[in-house]
């Protein structure tokens, strides 16, 4: 997107050739704003990837520390059982 600003300035005496044409050219810079923007978008994307990651990585160790916990209860449960079958005989 360029913001180009053509001037042109004729300098004429009635009656007599022009002697003098100026052409001025003004171009305007973007200043950076895009390169900033750029950069904060990709800092809150970094930001986002990042704590989806964590969540995952948390969500994994509690599902494993639930598995392991009923697994012990199975493995208390099956002591009793077998505690309950010699008591039996």
């Amino acid at each position: 997107m360029s913001d180009d600003r053509y001037t042109e300035t004729t300098t004429t005496t009635p009656g007599v050739q022009p002697a003098h044409t100026t052409t001025v050219i003004e171009r305007r810079s973007g200043g950076g704003g895009g390169l900033v923007i750029g950069l904060l978008v990709l800092v809150v994307v970094a930001v986002g990837v990042f704590f989806l990651f964590t969540q995952n990585s948390s969500e994994t160790r509690k599902d494993n520390a639930i598995a392991g916990a009923a697994k012990s209860v199975g493995d208390a449960a099956k002591d009793v059982g077998d505690s309950a079958k010699k008591a039996v005989e």
